[in-house]
């Protein structure tokens, strides 16, 4: 695997005011990539992470779609300096909230803007599967329902296929357990797709989890990233997220440990710190290795494991195969094994 480290110009075709609030920016940019993922921003000296609102499955131009965040230093900084053909600077998409394989019928849960992955999966569902989907999305009212109308067409073009139930929280209150039971239904073996604040996304998953839904059927996708991410197996027993270089080393990280970092082909070995990322044990050792938004969304830091295990505290740009040939976000990976290599990509 080969993947792209580095951030690219991108030009703005044209931007679509969606809400008083949002804005889609149609982007001329020859990225493939998957429905729901996202790619990341540079501006302002920051880096943002925005998700895609398009489908490489029915739609030519690849679309992002940014909501104004009070106080936000990189969403406000679009929305009011950027026009038709500026250029930004991002990476090329990533992220693993992506369509599963399965027949089974889709359920999204979504909370204001995280309707945008949303809307990017539900149009690769209904365009390349035969499966059921079903979305319910809370607003604070309706002037800041994101893609009304564009929900309402594909509501309208798969009669009996897909079904979009709004909530309004200024008409209704805040959503609740009790409406998210009675939304869900029969539908307990479908897959389920979480996007959406903290607060929502919370009483989302812990109202699945008590309504005997399976953690394995639970995909989600957070705004803010959590300070400890596990994966779910298929029988949906929690998993740390470790890759190794071989399955049958053990060992736990402590004295004596080293990490070895393998940068342009030269090798660099430094003592192993306790929660020290292994970014962070490249850096102490004197290393300027590829990395960008450090918080396990982008996967510019990945490197690949040549001895020993790692555990990444968060991971959304990997998927399981990537981790399972040894891939690791350096930027979240601590060593779990007294010696732990990693080479990076030339």
């Amino acid at each position: 695997m080969v993947r792209d480290h580095g951030f690219h110009p991108v030009r703005i075709k044209r931007i679509v005011q969606e809400t008083a609030d949002t804005r889609t920016y149609v982007l001329d940019a020859p990225f493939p990539y998957r429905a729901g993922q996202f790619l990341t921003v540079r501006a302002c000296g920051a880096l943002r992470s925005y998700s895609m609102s398009s489908s490489p499955d029915t739609d030519s131009e690849l679309t992002t779609t940014v909501k104004r965040v009070p106080g936000g230093l990189v969403s406000n900084w679009m929305h009011d300096h950027l026009a038709a053909g500026d250029l930004i600077e991002t990476t090329a998409p990533a992220g693993v909230f992506c369509l599963r394989e399965g027949a089974a019928p889709l359920v999204a849960l979504c909370g204001g803007s995280g309707v945008t992955p949303i809307l990017s999966l539900v149009k690769t569902a209904l365009a390349t599967t035969g499966r059921r989907v079903r979305v319910l999305a809370a607003n604070r009212d309706a002037d800041s329902v994101i893609f009304g109308d564009t929900l309402a067409e594909l509501a309208k073009g798969h009669p009996g296929r897909f079904e979009i139930r709004h909530h309004l929280d200024d008409r209704q209150g805040l959503v609740t357990d009790v409406e998210i039971r009675e939304f869900v239904g029969g539908d307990l073996s479908a897959d389920f797709y979480l996007c959406g604040p903290a607060p929502f996304m919370a009483l989302a998953e812990n109202t699945l989890l008590g309504h005997r839904v399976g953690a394995g059927q639970i995909v989600a996708e957070r705004f803010t990233v959590p300070g400890q991410a596990v994966r779910r197996s298929a029988d949906g027993a929690a998993e740390p997220e470790t890759a190794s270089a071989s399955a049958s080393e053990v060992g736990q990280a402590g004295g004596g440990g080293t990490v070895t970092v393998v940068l342009a082909g030269k090798r660099h070995t430094v003592d192993q710190h306790p929660r020290e990322s292994l970014l962070e044990s490249a850096r102490r050792a004197g290393l300027m290795p590829p990395f960008s938004c450090e918080m396990g969304n982008c996967g510019t830091c990945i490197a690949r494991l040549t001895e020993g295990e790692a555990k990444m505290r968060v991971n959304n740009a990997l998927d399981d195969d990537e981790v399972a040939e040894g891939w690791v976000l350096t930027c979240q990976g601590e060593p779990v094994t007294p010696h732990v290599t990693v080479e990076y990509e030339n």
